[in-house]
């Protein structure tokens, strides 16, 4: 009697994963809010701003990714924004305006930009579906971006049960 031999054909497959939990930013995302420095939350008063800022002890935002915004609904001159960056830069990873989760898509697009397409060229690939960590949508929209000029297929999904999403004909 022959021998029943367990073949993995999902590695048999030549099927290439991306886990996009690899592309996650490692460092934190801690927003600077203009609107505690306005006058009652409406107005920025430039000396009363510059003073402020000139207290601030900026070593918390040592290696942290700060999104700068203004929560409160005001007009705030541009020269505010870079103001605060000329503070937070010689501290912080990056400065990306927006709110915390605007930061957040931006620094994960970052990184995926980092990715080398010339290796998915040709390739048969699956973008991993589940995993512990929130992906944001941006991050689907980029990677499908970024690989179709290249890959032979993109699939969604796990090896097992992929939906597919491009096939060069």
């Amino acid at each position: 009697m022959m021998e029943d031999i367990i073949v993995n054909k999902v590695a048999q497959s030549g099927l290439k994963t991306i886990d996009l939990e690899d592309f996650y930013p490692k460092e934190d995302v801690v927003e600077f809010d203009l609107k505690n420095y306005l006058f009652m939350e409406l107005i920025l008063k430039e000396k009363d701003y510059r003073e402020a800022l000139k207290s601030i002890d900026w070593s918390i935002y040592q290696n942290k990714n700060v999104a700068i915004t203004c929560s409160a609904d005001a007009i705030i001159p541009l020269w505010a924004y870079m103001l605060a960056v000329s503070y937070l830069q010689p501290y912080a990873a990056d400065v990306i305006f927006g709110n915390e989760k605007e930061a957040f898509n931006i620094l994960f697009l970052k990184n995926l930009d980092k990715i080398n397409v010339k290796e998915y060229e040709d390739a048969r690939i699956v973008v991993k579906g589940c995993g512990d960590k929130k992906i944001p949508e941006t991050a689907y929209v980029e990677i499908a971006k970024l690989l179709r000029p290249v890959a032979k297929s993109i699939m969604y999904g796990e090896a097992c049960s992929t939906v597919p999403i491009f096939k060069r004909k």
